[in-house]
């Protein structure tokens, strides 16, 4: 018996089925595609569709499940509310291009403040309007707040401006000016030197002295709410290129001053607050007898030669000299120093508010 070795013939792919599966995959794949429309038919388009259209679509579908008609009148009550998010208009998007231009700006001033208040806050306006307002939050709430600090009893009052949130103690640490306390105190001989050389031509107004009270108080400054004294300074060239030297000298603003300070034997300051928190009086002990005494915010301190203190004279303070007459005045050289809370735009503004020509 012969036997063919020739191979069975293969099916045709037509007789597999291949192409009847080939049409059930694409007629998937376009029913696919129309499900992928109809669902984003559905949807709106930001910025180009009512919020309105996303509910009737929701509508259609909910009344499609079998909602009855007690559904559809709620569903129709419903369109007629406004949306939670409103389309946004030309206005909005206005204010909000304008939002840093704070409500600071607008807000209203209190109406009992003082002649001096509204001047200051009319200045800190012209300084936002020249500059900007980014940095002036502190100063702003300190301006409208200052009506009601002065009506409370405090330790810590002063009595032109305070300045909210900075951290303050009656006597801060040398640290806090470690730079002008060392070029002060580095120069404390010659500064000596030209106190006394002042000092003996005689305490008179004529000679630049202001401020002679009944018992030896008197000062020699150097510079007067934030102005050079012109002929003091050429009286003690080295004091006054000492305070040019200086990082943190506050010269350029009536809130700061530097000078001689005098107080004779048996006199005393007492029950008096500075005029701003800004600052911080760093005072050089020229002179200074053993029975002088500095009372600030309840703490006492005592000068000495050659050193410096530094105080917040915005808290309640008095001095006292209880020596004899032998002892001659308490001398100090005081100068008016930043406060180191306070930041660099802020010092521009009060430089622009406090200006001595304002």
């Amino acid at each position: 018996m012969h036997w063919s070795m020739n191979p069975l013939p293969l099916p045709s792919y037509t007789e597999l089925g291949v192409h009847p599966l080939s049409g059930l995959l694409w007629t998937l794949l376009l029913l696919f595609l129309w499900h992928c429309y109809r669902i984003g038919s559905d949807l709106p388009t930001p910025g180009r569709t009512h919020p309105g259209k996303l509910k009737s679509g929701l509508r259609r579908t909910k009344l499609s499940r079998g909602a009855g008609s007690e559904y559809r009148s709620k569903l129709s009550r419903a369109d007629k509310v406004t949306p939670c998010i409103p389309m946004e208009t030309g206005e909005d998007e206005e204010q909000e291009r304008g939002y840093l231009s704070p409500v600071l700006s607008h807000a209203l001033f209190p109406a009992q403040a003082s002649a001096e208040g509204k001047k200051l806050y009319a200045a800190l306006k012209e300084y936002a309007k020249r500059y900007s307002w980014v940095g002036m939050g502190r100063i702003h709430k300190g301006l409208r707040e200052q009506v009601r600090l002065n009506n409370l009893s405090t330790i810590q009052k002063p009595h032109l401006f305070f300045l909210p949130d900075v951290p303050s103690v009656p006597f801060f640490p040398r640290d806090a000016h470690r730079h002008d306390i060392d070029v002060l105190e580095a120069n404390y001989p010659a500064i000596l030197a030209e106190f006394q050389a002042v000092y003996q031509r005689g305490i008179d107004p004529k000679l630049g002295w202001t401020c002679q009270g009944p018992k030896g108080q008197a000062v020699f400054p150097l510079y007067s709410a934030g102005v050079c004294v012109a002929g003091n300074c050429r009286s003690c060239p080295c004091t006054y290129r000492t305070l040019l030297s200086l990082r943190t000298f506050i010269s350029s603003n009536s809130l700061g001053a530097a000078g001689f300070w005098l107080l004779g034997p048996g006199a005393t300051l007492g029950g008096s607050y500075g005029r701003t928190n800004t600052r911080l009086r760093c005072h050089l002990g020229l002179q200074t007898p053993p029975h002088c005494e500095l009372v600030v915010g309840g703490e006492p301190q005592c000068w000495s030669e050659g050193h410096c203190l530094l105080i917040d004279d915005s808290f309640l303070h008095t001095i006292s000299h209880k020596g004899p007459p032998e002892d001659g005045p308490r001398v100090i050289f005081s100068v008016d120093l930043w406060h180191p809370n306070v930041a660099a735009a802020e010092r521009q503004a009060l430089d622009f508010i406090f200006s001595p020509d304002l």
